[in-house]
């Protein structure tokens, strides 16, 4: 008997993929799919959308709109957690409180 539970990740690459399979495609306003970054650090990996920046009809930046999430796919076992679209320390940070 075989196990539907890949191996947890040992590169960027292999997260990324976890959590393509797992998570809808984030898309742009105009249909296309988001860019996907990946962090590394010692006990995950946190994936994340790039979106572009809101400005206003003179061009200037808008705030992001409230919301989203990141994704954190544990090194240890593959796992994958929602954490809030806090800035990438944070976000990294907040996953490490969870798992103490």
């Amino acid at each position: 008997m075989t196990s539907a539970t890949p191996p947890p990740p040992t590169t960027p690459e292999q997260a990324l993929d976890i959590v393509r399979d797992r998570y809808a495609e984030p898309k742009l306003p105009d249909g296309t799919p988001a860019e996907l970054r990946v962090e590394e650090f010692d006990i995950g990996y946190l994936v994340y959308a790039v979106f572009p920046p809101v400005t206003d009809a003179a061009g200037r930046p808008q705030p992001a709109p409230p919301g989203g999430s990141k994704i954190v796919v544990s090194k240890e076992t593959g796992e994958t957690v929602t954490v809030p679209n806090y800035p990438t320390e944070a976000a990294i940070a907040l996953y490490r409180r969870q798992r103490q």
